[in-house]
Protein backbone atom coordinates (compact mmCIF):
# COMPACT_ATOMS: atom_id res chain seq x y z
CA UNK A 1 0.00 0.00 0.00
CA UNK A 2 0.98 3.82 -0.04
CA UNK A 3 0.76 6.40 2.79
CA UNK A 4 0.30 9.84 2.34
CA UNK A 5 1.24 12.80 4.69
CA UNK A 6 1.58 16.39 4.40
CA UNK A 7 4.81 18.32 5.15
CA UNK A 8 5.54 21.11 7.81
CA UNK A 9 6.42 24.57 8.22
CA UNK A 10 9.19 23.96 10.59
CA UNK A 11 12.36 22.54 9.38
CA UNK A 12 15.39 20.70 11.00
CA UNK A 13 18.28 20.93 8.95
CA UNK A 14 20.64 19.42 11.43
CA UNK A 15 20.20 15.72 10.04
CA UNK A 16 21.89 12.40 9.71
CA UNK A 17 23.70 11.79 6.18
CA UNK A 18 22.22 9.93 3.98
CA UNK A 19 21.77 8.98 0.12
CA UNK A 20 19.23 11.72 -1.58
CA UNK A 21 17.21 11.24 -4.69
CA UNK A 22 16.16 14.15 -6.69
CA UNK A 23 12.43 14.77 -6.52
CA UNK A 24 10.27 14.40 -9.67
CA UNK A 25 9.07 17.88 -9.94
CA UNK A 26 12.07 19.46 -9.44
CA UNK A 27 11.50 21.48 -12.68
CA UNK A 28 7.98 22.49 -11.44
CA UNK A 29 9.61 23.42 -7.88
CA UNK A 30 12.41 25.56 -9.54
CA UNK A 31 9.02 27.51 -11.72
CA UNK A 32 6.95 27.92 -8.65
CA UNK A 33 10.17 29.13 -6.73
CA UNK A 34 10.70 31.79 -9.41
CA UNK A 35 7.20 32.79 -9.27
CA UNK A 36 7.17 33.37 -5.34
CA UNK A 37 10.75 35.30 -6.01
CA UNK A 38 9.35 37.89 -7.88
CA UNK A 39 6.67 38.70 -5.69
CA UNK A 40 7.55 41.80 -3.38
CA UNK A 41 8.14 41.15 0.41
CA UNK A 42 4.33 42.66 1.08
CA UNK A 43 2.65 40.52 -1.14
CA UNK A 44 4.91 37.31 0.14
CA UNK A 45 3.72 38.08 3.34
CA UNK A 46 0.08 38.73 2.58
CA UNK A 47 0.01 35.30 0.49
CA UNK A 48 1.43 33.32 3.53
CA UNK A 49 -0.09 35.39 6.00
CA UNK A 50 3.43 35.39 7.76
CA UNK A 51 5.15 38.17 10.25
CA UNK A 52 7.39 40.22 8.50
CA UNK A 53 10.43 38.69 10.18
CA UNK A 54 9.01 35.13 8.54
CA UNK A 55 8.25 37.12 5.05
CA UNK A 56 11.80 38.13 5.03
CA UNK A 57 13.18 34.84 5.86
CA UNK A 58 11.09 33.32 3.32
CA UNK A 59 11.76 36.10 0.68
CA UNK A 60 15.15 35.03 1.13
CA UNK A 61 15.16 31.32 0.43
CA UNK A 62 13.19 31.64 -2.31
CA UNK A 63 15.73 33.86 -3.98
CA UNK A 64 18.65 31.41 -2.62
CA UNK A 65 16.09 28.66 -4.25
CA UNK A 66 18.60 26.66 -7.00
CA UNK A 67 17.64 24.89 -10.45
CA UNK A 68 20.50 22.18 -9.56
CA UNK A 69 21.38 22.81 -5.69
CA UNK A 70 24.52 21.74 -4.35
CA UNK A 71 24.14 18.96 -2.22
CA UNK A 72 25.10 20.86 1.46
CA UNK A 73 22.33 23.03 0.89
CA UNK A 74 19.86 19.88 0.85
CA UNK A 75 18.41 17.76 3.58
CA UNK A 76 16.65 14.50 2.90
CA UNK A 77 12.55 15.27 3.00
CA UNK A 78 11.00 13.14 5.66
CA UNK A 79 14.24 13.74 7.71
CA UNK A 80 14.01 17.86 7.38
CA UNK A 81 10.71 18.33 8.25
CA UNK A 82 9.86 18.52 11.83
CA UNK A 83 6.52 19.93 12.52
CA UNK A 84 4.17 17.21 14.67
CA UNK A 85 3.60 14.87 11.68
CA UNK A 86 7.01 14.38 11.83
CA UNK A 87 7.56 14.04 15.79
CA UNK A 88 4.89 10.52 15.22
CA UNK A 89 7.20 9.44 12.01
CA UNK A 90 10.60 9.79 13.90
CA UNK A 91 12.22 8.98 10.42
CA UNK A 92 15.56 9.78 11.97
CA UNK A 93 15.40 6.57 13.69
CA UNK A 94 14.46 4.78 10.85
CA UNK A 95 16.58 2.49 9.72
CA UNK A 96 18.66 2.22 6.53
CA UNK A 97 16.21 -0.76 5.52
CA UNK A 98 12.64 0.66 6.51
CA UNK A 99 13.95 4.18 4.87
CA UNK A 100 14.21 2.24 1.76
CA UNK A 101 11.08 0.51 2.08
CA UNK A 102 9.36 3.91 2.94
CA UNK A 103 10.83 5.08 -0.13
CA UNK A 104 8.83 3.02 -2.50
CA UNK A 105 5.50 3.42 -0.06
CA UNK A 106 5.35 6.83 1.31
CA UNK A 107 4.86 10.11 -0.13
CA UNK A 108 4.56 13.36 1.21
CA UNK A 109 2.58 15.90 -0.11
CA UNK A 110 3.99 19.37 -1.18
CA UNK A 111 2.84 22.78 -2.29
CA UNK A 112 6.48 23.37 -3.78
CA UNK A 113 7.54 19.99 -4.86
CA UNK A 114 4.21 18.06 -5.59
CA UNK A 115 4.73 14.66 -4.42
CA UNK A 116 7.87 14.12 -2.75
CA UNK A 117 9.82 10.56 -1.48
CA UNK A 118 11.53 10.62 1.96
CA UNK A 119 15.25 10.76 0.86
CA UNK A 120 14.15 13.52 -2.18
CA UNK A 121 16.17 16.32 -2.00
CA UNK A 122 14.47 19.70 -0.82
CA UNK A 123 15.85 23.10 0.02
CA UNK A 124 14.78 24.91 2.75
CA UNK A 125 11.09 26.38 1.48
CA UNK A 126 7.52 26.93 3.18
CA UNK A 127 4.34 27.10 0.82
CA UNK A 128 1.37 26.05 1.70
CA UNK A 129 -0.83 24.07 -0.22
CA UNK A 130 -3.38 26.34 0.30
CA UNK A 131 -1.38 29.43 -0.89
CA UNK A 132 -3.14 31.70 -3.58
CA UNK A 133 0.12 31.70 -5.82
CA UNK A 134 -1.08 32.98 -9.16
CA UNK A 135 0.72 30.86 -11.97
CA UNK A 136 0.10 30.26 -15.74
CA UNK A 137 -1.99 27.50 -14.60
CA UNK A 138 -4.76 29.30 -12.40
CA UNK A 139 -5.31 31.48 -9.22
CA UNK A 140 -3.70 28.94 -6.75
CA UNK A 141 -1.81 25.97 -6.07
CA UNK A 142 -4.94 23.37 -6.57
CA UNK A 143 -4.71 24.67 -10.35
CA UNK A 144 -1.92 24.33 -10.59
CA UNK A 145 -0.86 20.94 -9.56
CA UNK A 146 -4.08 19.69 -11.51
CA UNK A 147 -3.85 15.80 -11.89
CA UNK A 148 -0.33 15.65 -11.63
CA UNK A 149 -0.59 14.50 -7.64
CA UNK A 150 -3.39 11.91 -9.10
CA UNK A 151 -1.17 10.70 -11.69
CA UNK A 152 1.96 10.35 -9.79
CA UNK A 153 0.23 8.36 -6.93
CA UNK A 154 -1.10 5.71 -9.66
CA UNK A 155 1.66 5.11 -11.43
CA UNK A 156 3.73 4.48 -7.71
CA UNK A 157 0.74 2.26 -6.78
CA UNK A 158 0.84 0.51 -9.92
CA UNK A 159 4.89 0.18 -9.27
CA UNK A 160 4.60 -1.45 -5.67
CA UNK A 161 1.24 -3.26 -7.23
CA UNK A 162 -1.27 -1.78 -4.70
CA UNK A 163 -4.71 -0.27 -5.01
CA UNK A 164 -4.78 1.17 -1.61
CA UNK A 165 -3.38 4.25 -0.29
CA UNK A 166 -3.83 5.52 3.03
CA UNK A 167 -4.27 9.40 3.10
CA UNK A 168 -2.96 10.44 6.24
CA UNK A 169 -2.08 13.87 4.84
CA UNK A 170 -4.52 16.96 6.29
CA UNK A 171 -7.19 18.30 4.00
CA UNK A 172 -5.62 21.35 2.80
CA UNK A 173 -2.41 18.93 1.06
CA UNK A 174 -4.89 15.99 -0.07
CA UNK A 175 -7.62 18.20 -1.47
CA UNK A 176 -4.72 18.84 -4.14
CA UNK A 177 -5.28 15.32 -5.14
CA UNK A 178 -7.79 15.13 -8.03
CA UNK A 179 -10.54 12.34 -6.41
CA UNK A 180 -11.23 11.59 -10.28
CA UNK A 181 -8.12 10.88 -11.30
CA UNK A 182 -7.10 8.84 -8.44
CA UNK A 183 -7.23 5.27 -9.06
CA UNK A 184 -6.12 4.00 -5.78
CA UNK A 185 -8.86 2.85 -3.01
CA UNK A 186 -8.86 5.78 -0.01
CA UNK A 187 -8.71 5.25 3.58
CA UNK A 188 -8.55 7.90 5.92
CA UNK A 189 -7.79 7.12 9.72
CA UNK A 190 -9.56 9.43 11.81
CA UNK A 191 -7.59 10.32 15.30
CA UNK A 192 -10.08 10.96 18.41
CA UNK A 193 -9.66 11.50 22.01
CA UNK A 194 -12.40 11.23 24.84
CA UNK A 195 -12.34 13.78 27.02
CA UNK A 196 -14.68 11.97 29.37
CA UNK A 197 -16.97 15.16 29.16
CA UNK A 198 -20.14 13.96 28.00
CA UNK A 199 -19.82 15.26 24.60
CA UNK A 200 -18.16 12.46 22.79
CA UNK A 201 -15.60 11.76 20.74
CA UNK A 202 -13.25 14.62 18.92
CA UNK A 203 -10.62 15.32 16.61
CA UNK A 204 -7.77 17.15 18.44
CA UNK A 205 -5.56 18.97 15.76
CA UNK A 206 -2.12 18.41 17.36
CA UNK A 207 -2.91 14.83 19.09
CA UNK A 208 -4.25 13.79 15.47
CA UNK A 209 -1.29 15.43 13.48
CA UNK A 210 1.14 13.19 15.54
CA UNK A 211 -0.91 10.14 15.25
CA UNK A 212 -1.04 10.20 11.47
CA UNK A 213 2.89 10.42 12.02
CA UNK A 214 3.21 7.86 14.00
CA UNK A 215 0.38 5.52 11.81
CA UNK A 216 2.63 6.24 8.49
CA UNK A 217 6.05 4.97 10.47
CA UNK A 218 3.74 1.71 11.77
CA UNK A 219 2.94 0.99 8.37
CA UNK A 220 6.54 1.48 7.38
CA UNK A 221 8.26 -0.88 10.09
CA UNK A 222 5.36 -3.47 9.71
CA UNK A 223 5.56 -3.28 5.78
CA UNK A 224 2.02 -3.67 5.90
CA UNK A 225 0.37 -4.49 2.39
CA UNK A 226 -3.51 -5.61 3.56
CA UNK A 227 -5.52 -1.95 5.04
CA UNK A 228 -7.15 -4.40 7.14
CA UNK A 229 -3.82 -4.67 9.47
CA UNK A 230 -3.55 -0.98 10.21
CA UNK A 231 -6.63 -1.63 12.66
CA UNK A 232 -3.83 -3.31 14.92
CA UNK A 233 -2.62 0.11 15.47
CA UNK A 234 -2.14 0.96 19.17
CA UNK A 235 0.71 3.53 18.89
CA UNK A 236 -0.10 6.46 21.81
CA UNK A 237 -2.70 4.47 23.55
CA UNK A 238 -5.12 4.13 20.75
CA UNK A 239 -7.69 2.06 19.97
CA UNK A 240 -9.58 0.64 16.85
CA UNK A 241 -13.18 1.54 17.43
CA UNK A 242 -15.10 -0.49 14.75
CA UNK A 243 -18.56 0.88 16.00
CA UNK A 244 -17.20 4.16 14.54
CA UNK A 245 -16.00 3.47 11.99
CA UNK A 246 -17.05 2.74 8.05
CA UNK A 247 -14.39 1.14 5.68
CA UNK A 248 -12.84 3.97 4.10
CA UNK A 249 -12.79 6.73 7.88
CA UNK A 250 -11.43 3.87 10.23
CA UNK A 251 -11.57 5.49 13.74
CA UNK A 252 -8.64 5.13 16.62
CA UNK A 253 -10.12 6.28 19.72
CA UNK A 254 -7.99 6.86 23.14
CA UNK A 255 -8.64 8.80 26.49
CA UNK A 256 -7.85 12.20 26.32
CA UNK A 257 -3.98 12.65 27.63
CA UNK A 258 -4.42 14.75 31.74
CA UNK A 259 -1.22 16.16 30.62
Amino acid sequence: MLVVISPAKRLDWDVRDVEVTQPDFQEDAVRLATTARNLSLGKLKDLMHLSDDLARLNRDRFQAFEAEPAANITRPAALAFAGDTYQGLEASSLDADELAWAQDHLRILSGLYGVLRPLDAIQPYRLEMGSKLKTRRGANLYEYWRDDLSKALNAQGAAVGSDVLINCASQEYFGAVAPKALKLDIITPQFMEDKGDGKGPKIVSFFAKKARGAMARFIIQNRLTDAEAIKDFEIGGYAYQPELSTPQKPVFLRDYPST
